[in-house]
């Protein structure tokens, strides 16, 4: 994929194609593009379907293929940052609802966490999103993204809703917070995420869940 990430912190991924080529993207994740380039929505069966709503994504994706060279843009529907990561027959794991878009030997399925409680409890989601294949997919980042390298065995915690991606070689697990005035009066909740290398992990610094509550509290009539 030969893209172009513009925009700062209200990212836009531009995308330059030449004639026979396509891209997949979310539902209603174009934003603008040349002329000859053209749309068609797929569903790709009735279980690729029902996977993508439990991944938090539209039932249907939009295939764009291009009839002469030209480019498309996908923007970000949250201020933050576009990554793009490569895939060589590897595979990564996202949050739900990260996928902006995608060349087209990439395959989306849906990846339930081996640990429920990880599901339930730590905030990540029991359901995530799977890209396996070769070529690049693009991923949506809330705010900006740390990315960490781990080591065999080598852990990192994470607060609720921080954990954007990691490598399939890395699990994810869920830990209760230690001690009772932590539990209830640290205000960081009950349980934390551990993400367990080896492998590429990435953070986010502004989860949408975390600056819904914010936004919350400021809303006339609203209980703080």
């Amino acid at each position: 994929m030969n893209y172009e990430i513009i925009g700062g912190n209200l990212p836009a991924a531009i995308v330059k194609m030449e004639s026979g080529q396509g891209v997949y993207c979310e539902g209603g994740a174009m934003s603008w593009m040349t002329q000859g380039i053209e749309m068609k929505t797929e569903g790709g069966g009735l279980g690729k379907m029902f996977g993508r709503a439990l991944s938090g994504e539209s039932l249907f994706r939009n295939h764009y293929v291009a009839k002469q060279s030209g480019e498309i843009a996908f923007a970000s529907s949250f201020p933050g940052d576009i990554r793009a990561y490569e895939l060589n027959g590897n595979s990564i794991i996202a949050q739900k609802g990260s996928f902006l878009a995608s060349d087209e030997g990439v395959e989306m399925s849906v990846f339930f966490q081996k640990k429920i409680a990880g599901g339930f409890f730590g905030g990540e989601g029991f359901i995530m999103q799977k890209f396996t294949g070769n070529g690049t997919v693009l991923i949506e980042i809330d705010g900006s993204a740390k990315e960490y390298e781990l080591a065999a065995g080598e852990k990192m915690i994470v607060d609720t809703g921080y954990l954007v991606a990691m490598d399939a070689t890395c699990s994810l697990d869920v830990v209760m917070v230690k001690g009772v005035k932590n539990m209830f009066l640290g205000g960081e909740g009950l349980f934390n995420t551990v993400v367990t290398g080896p492998g590429k992990i990435v953070l986010q610094t502004m989860p949408i869940s975390k600056t819904a509550q914010v936004i919350g509290t400021y809303i006339p009539g609203k209980s703080n």
